[in-house]
Parts: structure tokens; C-alpha cells; sequence
């Protein structure tokens, strides 16, 4: 697998015009097939998805129905030095953001999981492509597939307290902010659309005057967040987005309108509820 991707990069690059984006439909192809030989056959990845206000990395990769498993950033094959990069900037904002990441210069791969580094590999030296002109050898081919393993069985944590909770519930906050609805509110604005939208003019209209779209943003996604988590405390043993609705309480309104939206309606794409 890896000595055929190899054969692949060395093409494009030996092509002598390649951009970083050259390399993409290989590496794409890669994390494709090692999912495939984990077993995982409807894993979809997403190539240059949207970008959001937290950025995103070049790939983000899907377990096939509504879940993200991790994200992938690349680098151009000449970059060299990827200590660099991990300390860049966006690396940093990538690393508190994504709990299950991979940096990569299509040689050496880095796993990051909650922002720390748990494992690299070099599968071949790039010097070999760049100088030497031709196809490097494969090296540590199964330290590769360790990484890979861990990066596709990824998990959330269980949580066994009230206070790794309230952690956990404001990271999916965040992300959900960053990553989705800031996204989408820029886009509707785009389009003229008025999902979301249509809350942030009710919201400012009815409960805060003066509310800008990044605290509407904010807000918006904390409703959600919390708002499933007591759906799901009230439910027995079955969980989707229509079943979120039927829980929430019938005391609080405006609760119960944003999930009629979100578990009855057809929501934007982006929305992975």
C-alpha cells in the first residue's frame, strides 16, 4: 500500500509543477484504503472543507454517518521541518481545537490527540524524491499502520464527573461555535438563506438587542449543546436528532423551537446533528 503511494507522490512531484494541493487525491486515496483494511468501508473524507472561523485543515474525515472521526492537515512535500509547523500559529489553534489530528508533509505523519503529540512516523525520506530523483524505499510500515489504527478507532472519553463533564460539554461547544455555526451564519448571509439566521434576527429582535453574530454564535451553539444533554438525561434507551425534541422539556419555549428546527426540519448539511 504505502510503496504504491510512494510510487505516486515521487510522479507528481518528478512532474516539476506540482502544488501542495497536487498531492491531495493520493494522500485521500491512502487514508481510504488503510480505512478499508481496518474494516472501515464507509469512512468519507472530505477534501478542502469549508473554512470557519477556527480554520480548517485541509481534510476532515467522516465515519460514514454522522460523525467526525479526526481531521488531517498537510504540508507541501518540501517542508522539511515539521517541528515548525507544530508550533505555528495555526497548528496551536488546530491542536485545541480537533481532538484527534494528523500534521503531515505526506512523509512523516504526526497523530495529535487532545493537542499532545502521541506518535510520528517517517515512512520514507524526502530527500530521496527531491534530490536523488527517484522512488524512495518504504520504512516503518507497521509503526504507520499503529498511528493509523489509533487515529481511525478514536473515541470520545467517558466522563465519570460533574467537572470532566462541564469540560467535555465546552469543548463540543466550541467546536460546534467554530467549526459550524459562525460557518454557517456566513454563508446564509451569502446566499439569503435564513436558517439560522432567522434565529440570530429573533434573538436580537426579542431577547438581546445589539447581539452580534459571534456572541449570537456562541450562544446559539451552548443552547444546543446543553439542550441535548438534558434531552438525553430524559431518554431512555434510543437517541437521534428527532427523539432530542420529544425530550426537552415542554416548560422552556424557546428550547423547544430551536430543537423543532434542528430534529424536525431539514438543517444545513454542515449541521452534523
Amino acid at each position: 500500500m504505502l510503496k504504491s503511494y510512494l510510487k505516486k507522490i515521487f510522479k507528481i512531484a518528478n512532474q516539476g509543477d506540482a502544488r501542495e494541493e497536487s498531492y491531495y487525491a493520493t494522500l485521500d486515496e491512502l487514508f481510504k484504503k488503510i480505512a478499508q483494511s481496518f474494516g472501515k468501508s464507509k469512512i468519507h473524507i472530505t477534501t478542502l472543507p469549508k473554512a470557519t472561523e477556527a480554520g480548517n485543515p485541509d481534510f476532515r474525515v467522516w465515519d460514514g454517518r454522522q460523525h467526525i472521526v479526526g481531521y488531517i492537515e498537510a504540508k507541501a512535500p518540501t517542508t522539511e521541518n515539521l517541528d515548525l509547523i507544530e508550533e505555528s500559529e495555526q497548528l496551536k489553534r488546530y491542536r485545541k481545537t480537533f481532538p484527534n489530528l494528523i500534521l503531515t508533509n505526506f512523509f512523516e505523519f504526526r497523530l495529535y490527540r487532545n493537542g499532545i503529540l502521541v506518535n510520528k512516523v517517517l515512512i520514507a525520506r524526502p530527500f530521496i524524491v527531491h534530490k536523488l530523483k527517484t522512488i524512495p524505499p518504504v520504512e516503518k510500515e507497521p509503526d504507520f499502520t499503529k498511528l493509523m489504527e489509533a487515529f481511525y478507532s478514536f473515541s470520545l472519553p467517558k466522563v465519570y464527573n460533574a467537572k470532566n463533564l462541564a469540560i467535555e460539554l465546552a469543548k463540543r461547544t466550541s467546536f460546534l461555535k467554530n467549526e459550524v455555526i459562525a460557518d454557517e451564519l456566513a454563508e446564509e448571509e451569502k446566499t439569503g438563506k435564513s436558517f439560522i439566521l432567522g434565529f440570530y434576527d429573533a434573538f436580537r429582535q426579542f431577547l438581546i438587542s445589539g447581539l452580534s453574530k459571534e456572541d449570537f454564535a456562541d450562544l446559539y451553539s451552548q443552547t444546543i449543546t446543553y439542550g441535548l444533554f438534558a434531552a438525553r438525561m430524559r431518554a431512555k434507551k434510543d437517541f437521534n436528532r428527532k427523539l432530542a425534541y420529544e425530550n426537552i422539556p415542554r416548560t422552556i419555549g424557546i428550547l423547544r423551537d430551536i430543537f423543532r428546527f434542528i430534529s424536525l426540519e431539514d438543517v444545513p448539511p454542515s449541521v452534523p446533528i
